[in-house]
């Protein structure tokens, strides 16, 4: 499958997520949100990763240590990011600027570390999509 369309699904299926945090945030402390939903997360892992297993699709070497680390670490991430954003919706965002502010200033953020740690390129064309992000994070913010 094309990596565009498996982006789109992922877009869908953040958006739901994002949704549905804020429906349930002032409905739900968010630490207990935040564990709900990482615990669900890991079943449905979990049960992919079987089905896998059990059709015998599943690479030789599933994960270097490093990768484990890695991945581990980026689970710190979600679950901290998680938990503010249970925070953030409590506290009366509006779904239109909360999400877009999380979101658009992680992409940004994800783009300059790509940049500086990982040592990627990006093109004017991707240059000027971030600074577009920065623009319209400002006007989202502004008034809030």
């Amino acid at each position: 499958m094309n990596w565009l369309l498996l982006a789109a699904c992922a877009a869908v299926c953040m958006a739901l997520y994002n949704l549905l945090i804020k429906a349930s945030a002032g409905q739900v402390h968010e630490m207990v949100g935040a564990v709900v939903l990482q615990v669900v997360a890991a079943l449905v892992g979990a049960s992919l990763l079987l089905v896998l297993y059990l059709r015998g699709a599943l690479p030789p070497v599933l994960a270097t240590s490093r990768g484990l680390t890695l991945a581990a670490l980026a689970g710190v991430g979600i679950g901290l990011a998680e938990i503010l954003t249970f925070a953030v919706y409590s506290r009366g965002a509006p779904a239109s600027v909360g999400t877009p502010l999380i979101v658009g200033g992680s992409v940004l953020l994800t783009a300059l570390l790509g940049v500086l740690v990982l040592r990627e390129t990006l093109g004017w064309p991707q240059a000027l999509g971030l600074l577009l992000i920065v623009g319209g994070i400002a006007l989202l913010a502004r008034g809030h």
